[in-house]
């Protein structure tokens, strides 16, 4: 991968992911710490909310490794199919909606939570509304990696 996909990925995943900590914390109406620790708990289950803000941690390396590699996929998308970096803006919308869906309908079952998404129409317009934000941040990155 040449430099400036690696850049892409970086500060595509690094921006991204870190905002989506932000948003789930509004949206949910609850501290970033605690869903960090939510993240965390993917991993190793609900048991990190009894762990004290330090299982808070894992759960922000745990939240960029997982926004790293989003972000990785789409770059190396967009180096491959020009159109995703030309046409940005509609392409990281839908790459939002690709995520949410991976998230909700794979990730989340597969975690130690082994839950479904919450389909409610006000948690579900919340949670997509955060994936096109996602998506846009990350396909602004990618926009210029084809050059780089």
């Amino acid at each position: 991968m040449a430099h400036g996909a690696i850049r892409s990925v970086v500060l595509g995943g690094l921006v991204a992911g870190t905002i989506d900590i932000g948003a789930a914390a509004l949206i949910n109406r609850v501290s970033p710490i605690v869903i960090l620790r939510a993240v965390a708990g993917g991993l190793l289950g609900p048991a990190t909310f009894g762990m004290g803000a330090y299982s808070a941690v894992p759960g922000l390396l745990l939240q960029w490794l997982m926004s790293l590699l989003i972000a990785a996929i789409y770059v190396a998308a967009s180096r491959r199919i020009p159109a995703l970096a030309r046409h940005w803006v509609c392409a990281g919308l839908a790459y939002g909606v690709v995520v949410y869906l991976v998230m909700n309908f794979v990730v989340f079952p597969l975690s130690a939570y082994r839950h479904l998404p919450r389909l409610d129409p006000a948690h579900v317009a919340g949670d997509l509304l955060a994936m096109f934000l996602f998506g846009l941040i990350v396909a602004f990155f990618a926009r210029a990696s084809r050059s780089g």
